[in-house]
């Protein structure tokens, strides 16, 4: 309390404001029609009564006076007592709105109660609360209560403008009587329609404070002149600091409602970083585990698509397309097209390939750097492979050198050597010579053409179980005969395989099948001068593309064959003729040999036979039977005469 209203504990000089010789106590009974009123809570009009009753009744001057001097009391107290209780709704009206702080959960509640009670407590006709916006450096209508006007519960008003404008300004309260005929703050016309669309005429402003700034304006209006008093504008001071301490309570939970979500979306980033990582780390322990026991790049694309969920294949350069396998060749990284994903695979600047992620649009950059990895790997097994089957390559070419050149050559230590590349050189070979039918534009492409050839052919060795080498600008290969097969046919699937694997037609010469190749020295040599006749001879006769072997040229093979095999150009064509007269004891050759000589007419060589012309043809039809229905024909029977003619030189004592 303060000393007006006490001075000393023992000695009081006045009670609730009142000073003590006011309540000397009035004449008897004077008191007693006061009291009841108070008791009563009545109207101060109705205190009138007891003095206007004894005035009435023609009570004398001194029991008026007494009635007067009570009454005068009776509304101090009734006054006090009016005070107390108002001042009572104030705390508790404070009190209810600190309690809805305390639990604030909408801030728009909360001080939508802050100027319900504002109202009421302060018997106004509006009550409303503006806030200031940064972004646009004005003022706007948050909430408003008893507003009927739509133009001003919308209104904005400008830093400085009008009585809130003011207030903003100077972060203290102001009010006004008459707000039309107050000139201590600018009045603009869009705030004063708004107002008086309101009908308000006595506005009381107060700020609402957060530190040393003003966020807002908390007002309380009347549509009629008023006057507010101080303990009103204190009132509301008190609400607009609990507005000012809702508002910021409100951005201190939005703030920290904002920060949990980051730091849970941080931890959900985390959570699939994590997540990613271990994939990383899995597909990185499964690629280092494949190259490790020799796993192929099909191993590899395997593995990625388990790990990423998707399909991963791998192909040549010609299938993705070209411009997303550029760019991801020249940037180093994965490349999207469409709903696949490219990675290039490349070493030293040479395009190998590329892994496809097929149907995976959205790829996470750990996933993305995961298949970039991938196609890395890849590119390593295939350099490994690429070394390998190199390695590979020059030693089958060594070997074959060796057996066509070496003189003094150790046939244990050969055969240990082709053992070791799953060659066989006791088994029945044919000496191949192929080369490229394409003429090449400059030097540079026709090198690049021989080393693809080379490498088309090593491989077909590899999986004969052969040998290749590069050799006289074309490529000389050693394979196997398989039982039942002929040097013809194998020259001829050899000539396709090697054009489909280059791209580009491909010539092949093959020798006669070759027995013992370490048994002479000489052998293979001559094998290969053969086969390298033959394929001149294909491609003299415009025969480009093709395979051939010398049997395939009749009794030209007897100019292509290195060692001019007579016995072989006789056995094979006049062999079954031969054997059968050795068996029977017939005379089939003389009679050919007749036959020929006589023009073909087996009158004639009846003649020449002196025997019946019926056993001329009985003889005839037996060589047709072991020679074939077309050995009369002009190309057949020039070879058959030859045979026979060597035949003949081969006897002794016979022309």
């Amino acid at each position: 309390m303060s000393r007006d209203h006490v001075q000393s504990a023992e000695h009081p000089v006045a009670v609730a404001g009142v000073p003590i010789s006011a309540f000397a106590p009035p004449p008897e009974g004077a008191e007693a029609p006061f009291l009841e009123l108070l008791a009563r809570g009545a109207p101060a009009e109705a205190y009138e009564q007891p003095v206007l009753l004894a005035r009435a009744e023609g009570r004398g001057a001194g029991r008026i006076a007494a009635l007067e001097g009570a009454k005068q009391l009776a509304l101090r107290v009734r006054a006090e007592l009016e005070g107390r209780r108002r001042r009572e709704a104030e705390l508790s009206a404070l009190f209810e709105t600190a309690h809805d702080l305390s639990g604030l959960r909408d801030l728009d509640a909360v001080l939508q109660a802050i100027v319900q009670r504002a109202r009421s407590l302060l018997g106004t006709d509006v009550a409303y609360l503006s806030l200031n916006d940064p972004e646009r450096g004005d003022t706007y209508m948050r909430v408003t209560e008893g507003s009927v006007a739509a133009r001003f519960q919308q209104l904005r008003l400008g830093m400085g403008e009008g009585l809130g404008g003011l207030v903003a300004q100077t972060a203290r309260p102001y009010v006004t009587d008459d707000y039309f005929k107050d000139d201590r703050f600018q009045h603009t016309l869009t705030i004063d329609t708004g107002v008086r669309d309101e009908g308000l005429v006595a506005i009381l402003g107060v700020p609402l404070m957060l530190g040393p700034h003003v966020i807002g304006v908390l007002y309380a209006a009347d549509r009629r002149a008023r006057v507010f008093e101080r303990e009103q504008i204190a009132l509301l001071g008190s609400f607009a600091a609990l507005a000012a301490s809702a508002i910021d309570t409100a951005n201190l939970l939005t703030e920290t409602r904002s920060a949990l979500a980051g730091l849970e979306q941080a931890n959900e980033i985390i959570r699939d970083r994590s997540a990613v990582i271990e994939r990383a780390s899995d597909v990185h322990d499964r690629l280092a585990e494949l190259v490790l026991r020799g796993g192929g790049v099909h191993d590899v694309a395997d593995a990625v698509a388990e790990v990423l969920d998707g399909t991963v294949e791998f192909t040549e350069t010609g299938s993705p397309p070209p411009r997303a396998l550029e760019a991801s060749r020249a940037e180093g990284h994965a490349v999207r097209d469409g709903d696949d994903w490219i990675a290039a695979v490349a070493a030293g600047g040479e395009l190998l390939g590329a892994l496809l992620l097929r149907g995976h649009p959205g790829l996470d950059p750990v996933d993305q750097r995961t298949l970039e990895r991938a196609a890395m790997v890849t590119s390593l097994l295939l350099l490994a492979r690429r070394s390998a089957a190199e390695a590979e390559q020059r030693v089958r070419g060594e070997l074959l050198d060796d057996l066509l050149d070496a003189r003094d050559r150790d046939p244990r230590l050969l055969r240990e050597r082709a053992a070791r590349l799953h060659a066989d050189l006791d088994a029945i070979h044919v000496v191949l010579a192929a080369r490229l039918d394409t003429p090449a534009a400059d030097a540079e492409q026709e090198a690049a053409a021989r080393r693809r050839l080379w490498a088309a052919a090593s491989h077909l060795a590899a999986t004969r179980h052969g040998l290749a080498a590069a050799r006289d600008g074309g490529t000389v290969l050693l394979l196997p005969l398989d039982p039942g097969d002929t040097a013809t046919d194998l020259a001829r699937r050899t000539a396709r395989q090697l054009g489909t694997a280059v791209h580009e037609p491909v010539t092949v010469g093959a020798s006669a099948p070759v027995t013992d190749l370490l048994g002479h020295a000489d052998t293979l040599s001559a094998a290969h001068t053969e086969g390298r006749r033959c394929l001149d001879a294909l491609r003299l006769l415009g025969r480009g593309g093709d395979g051939a072997a010398a049997e395939d040229f009749g009794f030209l093979g007897l100019l292509l064959a290195g060692e001019r095999d007579v016995t072989g150009f006789v056995d094979r064509t006049i062999g079954p003729v031969v054997a059968y007269d050795e068996r029977r004891g017939t005379e089939l050759l003389r009679t050919l040999d007749a036959y020929f000589a006589c023009g073909m007419s087996p009158a004639r060589t009846k003649d020449e036979l002196h025997v019946h012309v019926n056993t001329v043809a009985q003889r005839l039809d037996r060589v047709g039977r072991l020679l074939g229905d077309d050995w009369q024909i002009p190309a057949r029977a020039l070879e058959i005469q030859l045979a026979l003619r060597l035949h003949a030189l081969a006897i002794p004592g016979r022309q």
